[in-house]
């Protein structure tokens, strides 16, 4: 892989999770996902859609910061918090850098509804590898 900053790709999970990216750069990854087709029993947003549309986002970040070193990322910790349900068809994920060293990246993703209201905090940290 070239020092060439990273494209995203959406991965399967991504594509059959309806995440869609809205911006994509050194400092910030934004990415959105539906709510109506991620629903647990009860009809509400799936804890576990918005832990992978975190890790993703966060991961998106750290794949970014890598490439610019000449590497690639791999996550080794995922942290969130649920705050509230999800109200309006679609969130926003945004992750932005608490650290990028030459080993480690961690972002912090922060997730809100259509009407703006956080409802799930994040941080996921991703060891940085060499491409072999």
């Amino acid at each position: 892989m070239s020092p060439e900053l990273w494209t995203i790709t959406p991965g399967e999970l991504d594509v059959k999770l309806g995440m869609e990216i809205v911006e994509q750069s050194l400092e910030k990854v934004v990415v959105t996902m539906p709510v109506a087709t991620n629903t647990q029993s009860l009809g509400r947003l799936h804890g576990g859609a918005t832990a992978a549309l975190a890790e993703a986002t966060g991961s998106w970040g750290a794949m970014i910061h890598a490439s610019s070193l000449g590497k690639v990322c791999v996550g080794v910790d995922l942290n969130i918090t649920h705050h509230r349900g999800a109200r309006g068809p679609v969130v926003t994920a945004t992750a932005t850098p608490l650290h990028r060293g030459r080993r480690m990246a961690t972002y912090e993703v922060r997730i809100v509804d259509a009407d703006g209201s956080a409802i799930s905090t994040a941080r996921i940290t991703n060891l940085l590898v060499d491409t072999e």
